[in-house]
């Protein structure tokens, strides 16, 4: 596997900062801003165009609570994981106190796809999948992780095979059987 410089680089400031050196952090900033700002804009890609929530803003907000988070970080793999899983925690709750604001109404389904592209239109189907997701988590883990990953990370086959520890071929297969569950799940499919 080629290891590029940028990626040797972010391995190695993110254990430094793991290590105690907290300069590492401002200068691993300039190399994974530019792949957190893609990351967020695709979580935003499909929502309604006058949502309040820029892709700046949320990666703003992503990267102050990754400074507070007390996480032993292995490789950049690792960080776009748990960046992913911090994208989308903060997008449920975003969702979650807008429709705290709102008062009554009915939400539209999401189709499976565009839920999985995390843009869903209605907040309502992002906190569905949020729990779809949890309910999956709780039967499978592995399966769980590999659709946060891949549609809220923004992470490769390869890269999401690395982090998971198991082959590109096993994340296709997985991947199949996750979306099948989530589409049966989210009331798409018969029971």
């Amino acid at each position: 596997m080629d290891v590029s410089p940028d990626r040797q680089a972010v391995t190695q400031l993110l254990h430094e900062w793991r290590g105690g050196n907290k300069q590492a952090l401002d200068q691993l900033m300039p190399f994974v801003y530019d792949q957190l700002r893609k990351l967020a804009a695709n979580c935003l890609r499909a929502e309604r165009p006058d949502h309040t929530l820029r892709a700046t803003a949320l990666v703003h907000e992503a990267y102050a609570r990754l400074v507070d988070c007390d996480v032993e970080w292995q490789d950049r793999v690792h960080f776009f994981a748990v960046s992913a899983r911090v994208l989308r925690r903060i997008l449920v709750d975003y969702a979650k106190a807008r429709n705290r604001d709102k008062r009554g109404g009915e939400f539209q389904k999401v189709p499976l796809d565009e839920a999985l592209v995390v843009g869903p239109e209605s907040d309502k189907g992002l906190m569905d999948l949020d729990q779809a997701l949890r309910r999956l988590a709780a039967q499978d883990q592995r399966k769980s992780d590999l659709i946060e990953l891949l549609f809220f990370g923004g992470l490769t086959y390869d890269e999401a095979a690395a982090a998971l520890k198991i082959s590109p071929a096993t994340v296709h297969r997985e991947l199949t059987l996750a979306k099948a569950w989530l589409y049966r799940e989210l009331g798409h499919g018969t029971a």
